[in-house]
C-alpha cells in the first residue's frame, strides 16, 4: 500500500538507504565553510577567536536539533525522524571537541599548564570542560554494539545526561556573552532549549517522568 499523506510519503524518504550518508555530509559543510575561510584568511583580524567562537555555537545548534528530534517525530508523525538522532548527538560532539582543539591549540598553544589554569580561573571554561567531558561517555556509546553490552535500560539513563549537558552548553554561552553584555543571542538558544525540554516534562508528566523515559 502506497503512502497517502505528505508525512507518509516524508516518513518513507527518510528511511531510504543514502539519507543518513546524506546528513553527514550537510553535518561537515559548516566545519568546511570555516576551515576554507581559514585557508583563505578570510576569518577577520582574529581568526582564533572567529573559530572559537563559531565551532562552540555550532556545538550548540547540533546538540539542539538533537533534542528537536523526540517532539519533531511526534509533532510531524514522523517516526524515521528517530534513526537520525544519534548521527546529530555524534556531530555536536564532534563540533564541542573542535571547538575546544580551536581553544586550546590556536589560544593556548596546546600548553597544558596554560590551559589548566584557565580551566580554574575562568568559571565558563570550567563549565564548558565539563559539558565536553560529560558529552564524551554518550558519544563513546552512540552504536549499537554500546547498546547491546549496557543494555537498553543503562544506556538510556546513561544518555539522559544530555539535558544536563544542554545546561552546561547554555551557561557556557551565557558567563562568555555575558561578559560582554552581549546576551541576547542566548536568550534566543535558552527559549527554545526551554521550549524542548518543557516539551518533554508536560508529555511525561513532569521533570521526574521526563528523565525516566527519553
Amino acid at each position: 500500500m502506497k503512502p497517502s499523506t505528505p508525512n507518509q510519503r516524508l516518513n518513507v524518504l527518510l528511511l531510504k538507504p543514502w539519507v543518513k550518508p546524506l546528513l553527514w555530509l550537510l553535518c561537515a559543510v559548516p566545519f568546511m565553510v570555516l576551515l576554507g575561510r581559514a585557508l583563505t584568511e578570510q576569518l577577520g583580524a582574529n581568526p582564533a577567536e572567529k573559530l572559537i567562537r563559531n565551532t562552540g555555537e555550532w556545538t550548540l545548534r547540533w546538540l539542539w536539533l538533537t533534542l528537536a528530534i523526540s517532539p519533531l517525530r511526534d509533532v510531524a508523525s514522523l517516526p524515521a525522524l528517530l534513526r537520525y538522532r544519534r548521527a546529530l548527538g555524534v556531530t555536536a560532539f564532534v563540533y564541542a571537541v573542535l571547538h575546544f582543539l580551536s581553544y586550546a591549540w590556536l589560544d593556548k598553544g596546546l600548553i597544558i599548564d596554560d590551559i589548566v589554569r584557565d580551566v580554574v580561573k575562568r568559571n565558563f571554561i570550567l563549565v564548558g570542560m565539563l559539558a565536553l567531558i560529560l558529552m564524551t561517555p554518550l558519544a563513546l556509546t552512540s552504536f549499537n554494539a554500546a547498546i547491546r553490552k549496557l543494555g537498553g535500560k543503562r544506556w538510556q539513563a546513561l544518555h539522559k545526561l544530555v539535558y544536563l549537558i544542554a545546561m552546561l552548553g547554555l551557561l557556557h554561552f551565557y558567563w562568555k556573552k555575558a561578559a560582554k553584555n552581549d546576551v541576547a543571542e542566548v536568550m534566543v538558544y535558552a527559549l527554545i532549549l526551554a521550549v524542548l525540554l518543557g516539551w518533554r516534562a508536560l508529555r511525561k508528566g513532569g521533570v521526574m517522568g521526563m528523565l525516566r523515559t527519553r
